[in-house]
């Protein structure tokens, strides 16, 4: 029984050891094998792989892939012409040599993002200084780009390679600091809002001016039409008056009756007229009273 106990304990410590000295590197990461703190070995390669077991060698992995590092930080920059901006940006890089990386930048991928990250700062610094925000905005950002890629990869391949590579370098945004651009932002809701009383001064303005034509031509149309109608008018009442004269001029005594009886139609045109006078002795009443001199009779039928 202790011999298969013993049999068992020695299996499970070769398996351990042996698991200990097995390791696998994924096609997206180099593989670095230290020992005593020494580099050993590089893997870049994938695949199983072999090493002593701990405390005597260990291993550690890096990406290899394709990594983006972007702005981290906000804070404005100066342009030549003195205008405080504020620049988002990225950059596209790898790691090419795991023993360079290892030794100059660090042991993973945020050592050297941070490096990098005030590296790629600096730049960007160094080249907004020397342009202005037209050159930002305008095609010409295509230049500054590249001069901050320049002198980044002069940077990470100087006397102590970092044993990385930058693929690109991108700026996403370029913008006034916050202040500056409130102060944009109101200066152009100024001009809108100018603008717009502009162009209701001078709706208004156009309006009154068709208003004021519409009145005048409605005055003269109304002129005419009123002397149109006194004309017609009055050449109704001409022919009436002639009408009447031919009439009356037949029967002098007929004339005078109807006039008579006009006149009495006027004179008694509502139920609450009063008169007082004396139809006897009132040469108003003549033709009702049919006799006195100059009184005219009813007319025959």
């Amino acid at each position: 029984m202790n011999r298969i106990g013993f049999i068992a304990s020695t299996v499970l410590v070769a398996l351990a050891l042996l698991s200990s000295m097995l390791f696998v590197v994924d096609q997206r990461q180099f593989g670095v094998v230290y020992a005593l703190g020494q580099i050993k070995q590089v893997i870049t390669e994938p695949g199983l792989n072999f090493k002593l077991p701990p405390p005597f060698q260990n291993v550690s992995y890096i990406d290899k892939r394709l990594l983006t590092l972007s702005s981290l930080e906000t804070e404005p920059m100066l342009t030549a012409e003195k205008q405080r901006v504020v620049i988002d940006w990225y950059v596209r890089w790898r790691v090419t040599n795991p023993s360079e990386y290892i030794r100059n930048v660090g042991l993973d991928e945020n050592a050297g993002a941070m490096q990098l990250n005030r590296v790629v700062r600096n730049a960007f610094q160094e080249n907004i200084n020397k342009r202005t925000v037209r050159d930002l905005i305008s095609l010409r950002r295509q230049d500054v780009m590249d001069d901050v890629k320049r002198e980044v990869l002069t940077v990470v391949q100087g006397a102590k390679p970092w044993g990385v590579d930058i693929v690109d370098v991108r700026i996403t945004r370029v913008d006034y600091v916050e202040a500056i651009t409130e102060s944009v932002y109101r200066r152009m809701e100024a001009e809108r809002k100018r603008v717009a009383n502009e162009l209701r001064s001078t709706g208004f303005a156009e309006g009154e001016k068709i208003r004021a034509d519409a009145d005048r031509q409605r005055e003269v149309t109304v002129a005419n039409a009123y002397r149109d109608a006194q004309k017609v008018k009055g050449e109704g009442d001409a022919q009436a008056a002639a009408a009447y004269s031919e009439s009356f001029g037949r029967d002098a005594q007929f004339a005078q009756f109807y006039r008579s009886l006009d006149a009495y139609k006027q004179s008694f045109n509502k139920k609450s007229d009063v008169l007082v006078v004396d139809p006897s002795s009132s040469d108003f009443f003549q033709a009702l009273r049919g006799s006195g001199t100059g009184t005219a009779a009813a007319p025959r039928r």
